[in-house]
């Protein structure tokens, strides 16, 4: 009984002192809090408020600024002029001659007479073979055929007195006429080993070599026309149906596109291809320039349709969405949306049938990113 009282005395005792300790801590720490607080100046305190609520400011009118800076932007004055919408197809300009010579004889090339890039003229020579077998040839047939001519003499004389049959008289004048058509059959392949332009123009190719021996129909030269150029190009039906043969057409050089020419479509082919549904057109070059060689690749554009005093737009101020289209107009320095209707379009400049006007300051870089009503600044 005793041992009981002692341990609850001991027990009190305890959680009087844990209750002393903790009330102590606490006392401790808000002395401290005190004193620390007591320490910083008041104007120290003042001056720390004051350069919070600065900063606080700061940094709202710089939002505030970011927020209202105008936008750059390049604006271009919207004008009227002529606007064309064409059919454009591509083809090689081609000389509307241009021929491959071949050997109309066998023999050697005894001599060449003309180069690669060389002009020549209608029947002048090209080249020429060794004559020496056909000359021979030449010379045995003159004499067959003057046997022949001889002998067909002879039959006359005698046919007129009756001292030769019918029979007879005709077969020395077949003879005689056979052997006149071989002497021209061996004038003619003597003629042959001269080689000559078949026209005027220019060699293109040279495929022989001196001393080459020749075979009938060996390819010898190209010979060329550059006088027309001409390119055949491929429509559909429906666009050429209002073409007509002697209109005027624009030509541009593939390799060079500031490098333009006139032509005009010469020809119109009569048929449809049924199995391509297009018509053959043919384009003459009119006076092309010097720049341009036979074989160019070359656009062609065939004016379709053509307004006058249309309102033109920069291709670079449109920005084009599914199924509409849209410009920024620089009004009293800010950028207003206009919905526009788009018409021709030609190169750099479109066709604006409706949504601006003639003088408007239409926004051309500087566009991508804005919204209505938004401060814009004209560069």
């Amino acid at each position: 009984m005793t041992e009981k009282i002692i341990r609850s005395k001991f027990s009190i005792i305890g959680a009087i002192a844990l209750v002393l300790v903790v009330v102590g801590v606490i006392f401790v720490t808000a002395n401290n809090s005190t004193v620390e607080a007591t320490e910083t100046p008041p104007d120290e305190q003042a001056t720390e408020a004051s350069e919070n609520e600065t900063d606080a400011k700061t940094e709202d009118e710089a939002t505030e600024e970011d927020e209202e800076a105008p936008v750059p932007v390049e604006v271009t004055e919207i004008t009227t002029g002529t606007i064309s919408a064409y059919i454009t197809a591509t083809a090689n300009l081609v000389p509307e001659d241009d021929v491959k010579v071949l050997a109309e004889a066998e023999g050697r090339v005894e001599d060449l007479k003309v180069e690669e890039g060389d002009y020549v003229k209608k029947g002048q020579i090209l080249a020429a073979l060794v004559r020496d077998d056909a000359e021979i040839a030449l010379n045995k047939v003159k004499l067959k055929e003057t046997n022949a001519r001889l002998a067909f003499e002879r039959a006359e004389e005698t046919s007129d007195q009756g001292l030769i049959s019918a029979e007879a008289f005709d077969t020395a004048k077949m003879e005689h006429e056979v052997a006149r058509q071989e002497v021209a059959e061996a004038e003619w392949r003597l003629s042959k080993t001269v080689i000559r332009s078949p026209f005027s123009g220019r060699v293109t190719e040279r495929f022989i070599s001196r001393g080459q021996h020749l075979r009938m129909g060996d390819e010898l030269f190209t010979v060329a026309d550059f006088d027309p150029l001409v390119a055949r190009i491929y429509l559909p039906e429906r666009d050429v149906i209002d073409l007509n043969e002697g209109r005027n057409v624009r030509i541009s050089l593939a390799a060079g596109a500031d490098l333009e020419f006139e032509g005009r479509i010469r020809q119109i082919s009569p048929v449809v291809d049924t199995a391509t549904g297009t018509v053959k057109v043919t384009v003459e070059a009119v006076r092309p320039p010097r720049e341009v060689r036979p074989g160019a690749f070359v656009k062609i554009d065939i004016v379709r349709e053509s307004k006058a005093a249309a309102l033109l737009l920069p291709r670079e101020s449109v920005i084009r969405e599914l199924r509409s289209a849209h410009v920024f107009v620089a009004e009293d320095g800010q950028a207003v949306k206009r919905a526009v209707q788009l018409g021709l379009e030609e190169g750099e400049l479109v066709e604006a049938v409706s949504g601006v006007d003639a003088g408007d300051q239409v926004i051309v870089a500087g566009q991508g990113g804005l919204d209505e009503g938004q401060k814009v600044k004209v560069l």
